[in-house]
């Protein structure tokens, strides 16, 4: 299990400093532009959040959800049929638990995410209404 856990965080940290050094992740609005560039506000810094953005960030968290949900019970359902046939309602059990599981971390995470923008908004140096 350790050995997972230092390949995942590995390979998220991977993919962290490759975004940094290509200018595509959070860390490159600094306010540095290359040279050349147009003079433009830095993405997310002093903007509103638009009903595209958040539309799309619903659409990526529900078919993440739901592409991980497939996936999960794939793998049940080979650990039932190919390693322990676990009595009683095992099945039935790990799809309901499952998905109610996923129906309560949706609508929290897409909270938390909105009230993270709305602070990120007020906080900012421009104000609300820039």
């Amino acid at each position: 299990m350790a050995a997972g856990y230092v390949l995942v965080m590995g390979s998220l940290a991977a993919g962290l400093q490759i975004l940094h050094r290509t200018g595509c992740g959070p860390a490159s609005g600094s306010g540095a532009q290359k040279p050349g560039a147009a003079a433009s506000p830095a993405p997310g810094v002093g903007t509103k959040p638009t009903w595209r953005g958040w539309l799309r960030l619903v659409r990526h968290i529900l078919t993440t959800s739901v592409g991980g949900y497939l996936l999960l019970m794939a793998v049940v359902i080979a650990y039932y049929y190919g390693v322990a046939r676990v009595s009683g309602n095992f099945i039935e059990s790990a799809f309901t638990g499952c998905a109610l599981l996923l129906a309560l971390c949706d609508p929290v995470f897409l909270a938390a995410s909105w009230l993270t923008e709305r602070w990120r908004i007020h906080r900012s140096p421009r104000g609300p209404h820039a």
